[in-house]
């Protein structure tokens, strides 16, 4: 705390968390504001007082300008939270674990650097929902407490280690609190590393952090909740299906995108339709060729190959990038291709010899709804002679992480290519839906 606030708010007796008001001169008006007070932004020079208003959103007032300030009431001392390892089990219920990971679902406002940061433990997350727990028994288990842009390929073994550790243990169901940014992948990574998949696997995120008045985080808890016990044996992504909260959608977790970066609806299904709308009092199935929930044991095949890259086609692109990769041992490249799947002439030459140095090269398409086609114009299909292998109308993360996997499990490009155009989790959509367009 800078010196100047310092001695602002010790001359007027304030403290934080106390109730106040304050009057600020503007010109010749003067402003009335009540909130509480906030322990200061810690990279501001100290020039303002920052006060929570009781619409859960923070105002910096400049000192200089607040004529007066009044304490309405003193700060209380929060009663500490504490929580048990076994939580109180009701009969009767489905057993689902919570998995903390981190993410804004997890988070809250760290009002000394004004920054979102991940704080609540899973146990704090399932407390703060406590309609969870009348629709089933809840096991929270914090794993990691990370931003999802910190994620690795490593951590997603782990995730699928306690994700089938969980379920052949005898839960019904998983939910695996993530932030939002890289949910997509880590989806996706689940979707080919979790085989013979019996029982529901969600994820579920925030985009907006659990003390803000406008956060999505409860609701799409709950969602979760009622996804993971319910009859669809898949990895979901489950998050707000509109701005208002009146329903979430639960997405194919190899179809599913982040597609803004602030709005609460902000995933879609790409070239797919969700698997389900998730009201508050039901769940409204779309589609009725989902996995079904079965009996077995869920088996990981973690078997990945990290050097992997994705590569973003753009006018005046310089082969010398694929180049790159490939004299750095990566094995494995999906390029992001424009419209159909398209790179410049003079960037196939350098496909050709990734291919012939035994790397594998995936083409998508960097406009996410359609389909690569690489037969329809002639640079297309000197890449497809060039051993450039076309995958059908899966998002480029999605081919990213699948092509890791399959390198897992082979480096024979053949066989690679084999690999790649098989369905394995729904990644691909046997033909081009016309309602699938986001408009």
């Amino acid at each position: 705390m800078s010196r100047k606030i310092e001695e602002f708010m010790k001359k007027h007796g304030l403290e934080v968390g106390d109730l106040i008001r304050v009057i600020k001169r503007d010109g010749d008006e003067l402003l009335t504001f009540e909130g509480l007070v906030m322990p200061p932004y810690e990279l501001s020079p100290g020039e303002t007082l920052t006060i929570k208003l009781d619409n859960g959103y923070n105002i910096g007032i400049l000192i200089d300008a607040i004529e007066r300030v009044e304490v309405l009431e003193n700060a209380a001392e929060k009663p500490k939270m504490t929580f048990q390892e076994v939580l109180p089990r009701k009969e009767g219920l489905p057993n689902v674990t919570i998995l903390g990971t981190g993410g804004t679902i997890a988070s809250r406002i760290d009002y000394k650097t004004g920054a979102v940061h991940p704080a609540f433990t899973a146990e704090e997350l399932a407390k703060a929902v406590p309609e969870i727990f009348e629709m089933a028994n809840v096991t929270p288990k914090l794993i990691m407490n990370i931003l999802s842009e910190d994620m690795k390929p490593e951590y997603w073994k782990r995730i699928a280690h306690e994700v089938a550790k969980a379920l052949n243990s005898g839960e019904d169901g998983v939910i695996i609190a993530h932030g939002t940014d890289t949910m997509g992948y880590t989806a996706s990574a689940l979707s080919f590393m979790l085989r013979n998949l019996t029982k529901p696997v969600v994820l579920v995120g925030a985009q907006r952090s659990s003390d803000r008045p406008s956060s999505d985080s409860a609701m799409n808890l709950t969602c979760a909740v009622k996804m993971a016990t319910s009859d669809v044996a898949e990895v979901m992504v489950v998050m707000h299906g509109e701005t208002s909260d009146t329903y979430c959608l639960a997405h194919r977790g190899t179809k599913v995108r982040k597609m803004h970066t602030s709005r609460r609806d902000a995933f879609r299904s790409i070239n797919d339709i969700p698997i389900a709308k998730v009201w508050k009092d039901r769940i409204e199935l779309l589609r009725d060729d989902y996995r079904r929930r079965s009996e077995g044991e869920v088996e990981v095949d973690d078997r990945i190959e990290e050097k992997v890259a994705i590569l973003k086609i753009y006018p005046g692109i310089s082969g010398e990038i694929l180049d790159f990769l490939v004299d750095k041992g990566y094995r494995g490249v999906v390029i992001e291709g424009t419209g159909l799947g398209h790179v410049p002439q003079d960037f196939i030459p350098h496909v050709e010899r990734a291919v012939e140095e035994g790397v594998a090269v995936c083409v998508t398409s960097q406009c996410l709804y359609g389909r690569v086609n690489l037969n329809v114009y002639s640079n297309g299909r000197k890449l497809l002679k060039a051993g450039a292998i076309p995958c059908e109308d899966m998002l480029p993360e999605t081919a990213y992480v699948k092509l890791m996997w399959v390198l897992g499990h082979t480096d024979d490009l053949e066989e690679v290519r084999k690999m790649m155009l098989t369905n394995y989790a729904g990644e691909i959509t046997p033909y081009t839906r016309f309602d699938t367009f986001l408009r």
